[in-house]
């Protein structure tokens, strides 16, 4: 590509321009003039305009602001300054009273009956035994059963036994085929009857476990 020169000092293509594109004027020789060559390096001559365009300087830009490192903070370690509970890492006993939990001492699993097949959950103290949804021991399907209280199961924390009382109704209740008439003990695979079901007894707590040694254990020394 054979460049020319303006009467301004300009360097253009005349193939693809008749006047400078730059100052409009022509060729410092005229039309015609010869081949000029290509501006030297550096800055033009005092009173001489730059061919290239002006320049723009680059926008100061700040440097990225880094912050401090922070080391990752193991699972389970406390925090700078935080200071370490004297509990913690020792096992404290757990009142379940206290978290809301009632535990369970003992089943009743029905072995005859429309339920047959279906064990229901024993709790400390009196469990009632009728078809009522507010019974503890809810007997389904068998209307030969009192609503309410036929029968009452209950298990005496203090000296961890069992026993089957009769209920407030007029539906008679049998323990191994003998009529309960007061209260009597009732030990593991006993079976109470109630109209047409029968339940099978079995026992959790007792002389081998209770809930209440778990709680008197002392606790884990750290």
């Amino acid at each position: 590509m054979a460049l020319i020169r303006c009467q301004q000092g300009h360097f253009y293509d005349p193939s693809r321009h008749n006047a400078c594109p730059y100052c409009g004027s022509m060729p410092a020789g005229g039309m015609g003039a010869t081949e000029a060559q290509p501006p030297p390096m550096g800055p033009p001559p005092i009173g001489m305009p730059s061919p290239v365009g002006a320049t723009r300087p680059m926008r100061d830009t700040p440097p990225p602001i880094i912050g401090p490192t922070v080391p990752i903070r193991p699972a389970g370690s406390p925090l700078v300054g935080e200071k370490k509970s004297p509990e913690e890492g020792r096992t404290v006993a757990v009142d379940m009273k206290k978290v809301g939990i009632d535990p369970v001492v003992g089943w009743l699993v029905c072995t005859k009956g429309p339920s047959r097949g279906r064990d229901y959950r024993i709790r400390s103290g009196r469990n009632g035994i009728g078809r009522s949804d507010a019974m503890d021991v809810k007997i389904s399907g068998d209307d030969t059963v009192s609503r309410e209280n036929h029968a009452f199961l209950v298990y005496e924390p203090r000296k961890r036994i069992f026993s089957i009382r009769p209920g407030d109704g007029r539906g008679l209740v049998y323990l191994n085929g003998e009529e309960v008439i007061q209260a009597s003990d009732i030990k593991g695979y006993d079976v109470i009857e109630l109209g047409e079901t029968k339940l099978m007894f079995v026992p959790l707590c007792g002389e081998k476990f209770h809930w209440d040694q778990e709680r008197d254990e002392p606790a884990e020394k750290p």
